[in-house]
């Protein structure tokens, strides 16, 4: 592929990466746009970009919300003004069918994987909703998805234990790209869960109706299962006793975004001391809590009681490859823990 083929690629891709999920619009590559359409004097540029953006299968399936296409065509319409003075009709036409659409409370997201498969999330168009943030998909739940998929081995042919699962991005993304035996999604609000159910069916996985232990479930157990074995289990970690725990029988446990207060930082270790009590008799489960660096000092508040709790850690490597589109300065970390 030629220099010039290979940088179109990449501003088409990035286009299409950052509108399927729904990022803002001061991260899309603008300048670069501006500067193509002023050594450009056809639309073809710009009915690509519709074409990977609003036009997109997943995105006439999975819309985003009203109000993003909206500002997203406006923008565009925006850069081809400022330098070609024909209409193109094409982007007045897509923003009228926006213009005229309702803005439903729910709207998608949509994140590409290597493979060529997707994963879509039905989320609140609002960042708190019903007194949750876990309506929507943080930053670390991305980081954390792509850490799995560079080592699909620490979940392959494993029970995973997933925390606070939120919308569901991480757990989904493992589910599709890292063959687990069975993967447990909890959360402690009603409305998420709730959701979270709807996201695991309408990305094509089976539901199990109750959450159980899986050696009951051997059909589900084998390295030849296809797809894992996907439950849902409500999973308050200030009341959850440890018989509960038990019978979810984790190999691998996952957590990320849930550093955000000191309270969930001592509910969280609460938890992690349980699990780590009750499968003393079997062999000890790792952990990987990823998170946003937000407030040094929650996160130093997190390290602290899991040493009082005894529960030893190591920080995992930084990846360089980045798959989905989140926020470029954001300082990520994963802890490993050993229970």
């Amino acid at each position: 592929m030629a220099p010039e083929e290979s940088t179109e690629a990449a501003r088409l891709s990035s286009f299409e990466r950052r509108f399927l999920a729904a990022r803002a619009l001061r991260s899309f590559p603008w300048q670069s746009l501006e500067e193509k359409l002023r050594d450009s004097s056809g639309p073809e540029l710009l009915l690509d970009i519709l074409q990977k953006t609003v036009k997109h299968p997943l995105c006439v399936k999975h819309p985003p919300s009203v109000k993003y296409a909206r500002c997203f065509l406006s923008e565009l319409i925006r850069k081809h003004e400022a330098v070609h003075t024909e209409r193109l009709d094409e982007l007045y036409e897509a923003l009228a069918e926006v213009l005229m659409t309702t803005e439903p409370t729910q709207c998608h997201r949509s994140y590409l994987l290597p493979s060529g498969d997707s994963v879509t999330l039905s989320e609140s168009t609002a960042i708190i909703s019903h007194g949750t943030t876990g309506l929507v998909t943080w930053d670390a739940a991305l980081y954390l998805a792509e850490w799995a998929m560079q080592n699909p081995a620490a979940f392959a042919h494993r029970t995973v234990l997933e925390l606070g699962s939120g919308a569901g991005l991480t757990g989904l993304t493992i589910c599709k790209t890292c063959h687990p035996s069975a993967y447990i999604f909890s959360d402690c609000h009603s409305c998420v869960l709730e959701q979270l159910r709807g996201n695991i069916l309408l990305n094509g996985l089976s539901l199990e109706a109750d959450v159980t232990d899986p050696a009951r479930h051997p059909e589900h157990n084998t390295c030849n299962s296809e797809s894992p074995r996907v439950t849902v289990a409500q999973l308050d970690w200030d009341v959850v006793t440890a018989p509960q725990l038990a019978a979810f029988q984790p190999d691998v446990i996952i957590a990320a975004d849930v550093l955000y207060c000191p309270e969930t930082v001592l509910s969280l270790v609460r938890v992690l001391q349980r699990l780590s009590a009750c499968l003393k008799n079997q062999q000890a489960p790792d952990a990987y809590i990823a998170f946003t660096v937000r407030n040094p000092e929650t996160c130093q508040l997190f390290t602290s009681e899991l040493g009082i709790a005894g529960i030893p850690w190591e920080a995992v490597p930084h990846h360089d490859q980045k798959l989905f589109p989140y926020e470029e300065h954001s300082e990520m970390a994963i802890l490993k823990l050993t229970l």
